[in-house]
């Protein structure tokens, strides 16, 4: 019986979600056959077969998160799935023969044998395959390594349960995502006490809560005796709050008016909502966003974008204005490059980088997505262009590869594109900032001569990360992306 493993699908990615299993148990496969569709990062890839045979087991079903290099599925690779006995008989043929060895009974068969009889040393066995998960449970951010053991307890369970105390990692800190750290400190939780339900026993922000809510729960203060007839009645208090800008610290329950049940839907949160939900959240609980705002002069460049629209057009190239943006933002980076830096919580560093990788966010039918435009330095204006519609649409399209989602320093969303004035854009952790440019439009302008001249004005919105950069900094940073927007000549003498 052949155990088919998520692969490391990408650099980083620690976890996929089963969208949809494209056999059934019982189907013959083909080598390389496609066996499912995953989800890591917004991006859909599918899962093809190691082996052939007959499909015996899915171990994941589907909106189930999967730690990599946990199975999924057992193959049986003679062709047939008859040769191969159930666990449960598996298990009750060794009762009958004791003289057969875990070695000679299926992998699932070991477990519950194990489970059985505790000959792994206890009730708690190494799992097979990730426990299924609910929508509390998805991770907020990628974990540090995927190598510890997943845990499971009880008979024939496959519910993710931890060890009594948090796991560890080599360098004996506890495994936790970086948004409960900080949560834990917050609400002052030792996080060698909570219980981690994520892949390996992380602990993860759903844990915090629990945890700090059960002790809430725990020192409260006894039940008063009902007052009497003549005595005042007690003043209601507020529900207790967390410490994060006063959200409750457990999650609140959606309840449907009375009356209106009939005109409510229920979706699950699956798929690439789940993905961008996740990363909104990590972006909300880690960083510390701060907004400036500005605005520019584009009337030169407009001009300059219509003089070399001919040479586009004979290179085969679409040249919108995203291309001398990427150019002007990548020139400025170098000049402050605090804005080009990441937060690594796990080691307490400031991640410096000398590499200049474009987000660019894309609205889909799906959902929200940013791919990456790599070594935008060292890129041309025409060459930036043609990677700009690539990228777009393939986006659109969902062909995007998981390695195009990931590896910017800094990102740029334009919301102009859909006519808004004013925006203050979410961070795409771990980037440090993100641009959001607006609307080209044009308005009356007083002149460096005191002329009243008109000009096609656009609106920068500049969110930052305040722990990295300074606020001096970022409206700096602003002033020189203006300067060389304002003058295009400039931007192709210094930016390339």
């Amino acid at each position: 019986m052949k155990e088919v493993l998520l692969p490391e699908l990408a650099e980083s990615v620690v976890e996929g979600e089963i969208l949809k299993w494209l056999v059934e148990e019982g189907d013959t496969i083909a080598l390389e056959q496609p066996l499912c569709e995953v989800m890591t990062d917004k991006v859909t890839v599918e899962l093809p077969s190691p082996v052939a045979g007959v499909l015996s087991k899915r171990l994941a079903g589907e909106g189930d998160i999967v730690a990599v290099h946990a199975a999924i599925a057992l193959i049986d690779e003679s062709g047939s799935g008859a040769g191969a006995p159930s666990p449960a008989q598996a298990i009750q043929d060794t009762a009958e023969n004791p003289t057969t060895t875990d070695a000679q009974l299926p992998t699932q068969a070991q477990e519950e044998r194990e489970q059985l009889t505790g000959d792994a040393g206890g009730s708690i066995v190494e799992a097979r395959h990730l426990p299924k998960a609910d929508d509390d449970s998805t991770s907020l951010f990628k974990a540090f390594a995927s190598d510890e053991a997943v845990k499971v307890q009880g008979l024939g369970q496959r519910q993710a349960s931890p060890a009594p105390q948090a796991p560890v990692r080599n360098d004996g800190r506890v495994l936790a995502v970086p948004a409960a750290r900080q949560l834990a400190r917050e609400l002052n939780v030792d996080l060698g006490m909570v219980q981690g339900s994520g892949p390996n026993g992380r602990i993860r922000v759903s844990d915090v809560l629990s945890h700090s809510q059960a002790g809430q729960a725990a020192n409260a203060a006894p039940v008063q005796p009902a007052p009497s007839p003549t005595a005042p009645a007690p003043t209601a208090q507020p529900a207790a709050k967390g410490a994060l800008g006063g959200l409750p610290v457990a999650p609140v329950q959606y309840r449907t008016p009375k009356g209106y049940e009939h005109l409510e839907d229920r979706v699950p949160l699956r798929g690439m909502r789940r993905a961008i939900s996740n990363q909104m959240v990590a972006s909300h609980l880690y960083t510390v966003r701060t907004l400036t705002v500005d605005e520019v002069n584009l009337s030169k460049l407009v001009e300059f974008r219509a003089r070399v629209k001919d040479e586009a057009k004979a290179a085969d190239v679409k040249l919108s204005y995203l291309p001398f943006i990427f150019k002007a933002v990548a020139a400025a980076l170098r000049k402050y490059p605090s804005l080009n830096t990441s937060f690594d919580e796990a080691t307490q560093e400031i991640v410096q980088k000398r590499y200049y990788n474009m987000g660019m966010a894309v609205a889909t039918d799906a959902g929200l997505t940013v791919p990456v435009l790599r070594d935008v330095n060292q890129k041309s204006v025409f060459d930036l262009a043609r990677e700009v519609v690539d990228l777009a649409s393939r986006a659109q399209a969902g062909k995007l590869q998981p390695d195009e989602l990931s590896g910017s320093t800094f990102s740029i969303t334009n919301i102009g594109s859909i006519g808004a004035l004013f925006s203050f854009p979410i961070i795409n952790v771990p980037d440090a900032a993100i641009l959001g440019i607006h609307s080209i439009v044009k308005r009356p302008i007083v002149d460096e001569h005191d002329n009243i001249v008109v000009a096609h004005m656009m609106y920068l919105s500049l969110s930052f990360d305040h722990r990295l950069v300074d606020g001096a900094e970022a409206a700096r940073f602003c002033k020189e992306v203006i300067r060389l927007l304002e003058n295009p000549d400039r931007l192709m003498l210094e930016a390339m």
